[in-house]
């Protein structure tokens, strides 16, 4: 029955009404776009860089997860005056809009871009006033959490809190923890996520991808976590799963940078079903569409293909995606009714 369904469906994945809740900010620039960068930096480029490819990675083993970083830190030395930070925010906007995201909440640790940039505030400002105005010429909402690095000190964490705070009304919505889940006791950085949600900014760090269920759970314990990173680990526990669901707490499914990563062999495995029938709420997101070749439209198309979602379930993860997002009521109202005639519409 379900291949029955799965040849049947033929509506527009592109034009589903959706939000887009993970997706890092180098990580977001499109192939092109790095390789006009480098050139004008003279910034010599590996060729898993310019195959034209995405690189062939495995991140569950230290020495992988040394190559995706590399890879990641060399892409971003591209990234050297705000003129570039405004053409990867309105690039990442459009490439968005094309594959029907209404909101996309878009993640940066501004500690990295400040040496080229004039400092820590100058950097977060200058990446703010980009997403500012690639939200008003693409008409898409775009809004930003600040993302910690777990291979830093906590107190660099309890700064970037402090700040992330500071610009709450500028357009930062959330405070989250990137990098190897591996490293870094999540308990170290709960005085940063108590100084963020304290000043109402949403609490998402990343767990449960390279590491297992007990990341999520620390998430969860220790950071009081709204919405988890990936958290694709937590299938492993049912207990955790009915956790999660009970709570109504989000991951932030990547499919594809999953099996990228080498955290899964192949899409089938991407625990998608268990988490759907399990009742956890689920945002698919693209990660870093540089490195694995997916944006956010194909995310729902391994949904589609490779576990059999039917249209109304695909219309279902597009409404846990609106629904986990920091956009204002009338915008959630509004997409979500959009969903719903995308739904109700005829198949072509």
């Amino acid at each position: 029955m379900r291949q029955y369904l799965r040849m049947e469906r033929v509506r527009d994945l592109r034009q589903l009404p959706k939000a887009h809740l993970h997706l890092h900010f180098t990580g977001s620039m499109r192939p092109a776009t790095l390789l006009d960068l480098a050139d004008k930096y003279g910034v010599h480029l590996p060729e898993a860089l310019t195959s034209g490819k995405p690189p062939r990675l495995s991140a569950t083993d230290e020495r992988g997860w040394f190559r995706f970083q590399r890879l990641y830190d060399i892409a971003r030395s591209c990234l050297r005056s705000p003129e570039d930070i405004q053409r990867l925010v309105r690039e990442a906007a459009q490439e968005d809009v094309r594959d029907g995201s209404r909101w996309l909440e878009i993640q940066v640790d501004p500690t990295s871009y400040a040496p080229r940039l004039g400092g820590l505030i100058p950097a977060l400002e200058i990446i703010l006033d980009a997403v500012d105005r690639a939200s008003r010429d693409t008409g898409l909402g775009i809004r930003v959490l600040v993302a910690a690095n777990r291979m830093k000190h906590p107190l660099d964490a309890r700064t970037l809190a402090r700040l992330a705070v500071r610009y709450a009304d500028r357009g930062v919505v959330g405070f989250g923890l990137s990098n190897d889940e591996r490293r870094g006791l999540a308990r170290d950085f709960d005085r940063a996520f108590a100084i963020a949600r304290d000043g109402g900014l949403l609490s998402a760090p990343h767990g449960g991808e390279l590491s297992g269920p007990a990341s999520v759970r620390d998430c969860l314990d220790d950071l009081h976590a709204a919405r988890i990173g990936h958290g694709v680990r937590a299938a492993e526990d049912p207990v955790l799963l009915r956790r999660l669901a009970s709570r109504g707490v989000t991951c932030e499914v990547c499919p594809a940078s999953n099996v990228a990563l080498g955290v899964y062999g192949k899409q089938e495995d991407v625990p998608l079903r268990t988490f759907y029938e399990a009742g956890v709420p689920m945002a698919l997101g693209a990660d870093d569409p540089l490195l694995f070749g997916a944006r956010l439209a194909a995310q729902y198309e391994i949904a589609r293909t490779a576990h059999a979602f039917t249209d109304a379930e695909l219309a279902e993860l597009a409404r846990q995606s609106v629904r986990a997002s920091r956009a204002p009521e009338e915008v959630r109202r509004a997409v979500l009714a959009d969903v719903d005639a995308w739904l109700a519409a005829p198949v072509p």
